[in-house]
């Protein structure tokens, strides 16, 4: 089946935590929530955060994502995003994240096989949740379930 990652917006560490348990993930919690199976949130969100704030990847890569919420010996997660991620993610317009598509659908963890448009539209869809989650004064988290 593959990994499950699904990005969510929760006001807080507590109420992301809540998530772990639920079968269907975040969205069963009516969190705002974008599903990307196989957009994981260390390595490949590490690149486009990089390629999003200019910040290099080494010292991107530094930051900790330490889990709200584990279970299953850490089959199933729940990590922050960074507040880095989330206000690129949150300002940045259709056209920068066209641009930042091109770079980051050739890194070695996509295979160097990703279509650039179709990483426009992940892109998109995680904007979007970056933005609801600043109007409401919410985070960004991944649920994870391997």
């Amino acid at each position: 089946m593959g990994v499950l990652f699904d990005y969510f917006a929760a006001p807080d560490n507590d109420a992301a935590a809540t998530t772990i348990d639920l079968v269907g993930g975040p969205d069963e919690a009516s969190f705002p929530t974008v599903a990307l199976k196989g957009v994981d949130p260390f390595v490949q969100l590490g690149t486009l955060e990089s390629l999003l704030t200019g910040v290099g990847y080494e010292a991107v890569i530094e930051r900790d994502l330490a889990p709200v919420a584990m279970a299953d010996d850490g089959a199933r997660l729940v990590v922050a995003l960074t507040e880095g991620l989330s206000a690129a993610l949150s300002d940045a317009d259709e056209a920068r994240l066209r641009e930042v598509a091109e770079p980051w659908s050739r890194t070695e963890e996509f295979g160097g096989q990703a279509d650039p448009a179709d990483l426009a539209t992940v892109l998109t869809g995680l904007a979007e949740l970056a933005r609801i989650a600043t109007t409401r004064g919410d985070r960004l988290y991944c649920w994870i379930c391997v």
